[in-house]
């Protein structure tokens, strides 16, 4: 795969993983409800694009049957 696209998808895997990590960190310091459901939304989006962003990859670089 090309590392561009290997970078992308990690970087979108390690946003996912920043934004559900800030939204434990404020739910176990009983911080406000509304940032919990905006951190909650953000990470809702992100898994999304990079769900779109591995599922790219995977069709237009991944290895097919080789016939």
């Amino acid at each position: 795969m090309d590392p561009i696209v290997t970078a992308i998808t990690v970087l979108a895997c390690v946003v996912v993983a920043v934004i559900l990590f800030m939204g434990l960190w404020n739910m176990f310091r009983g911080g406000d409800a509304n940032r919990s459901q905006m951190l909650m939304r953000a990470r809702v989006i992100a898994q999304f694009v990079a769900l779109v962003v591995l599922l790219g990859a995977l069709y237009f670089f991944g290895r097919g049957p080789q016939g």
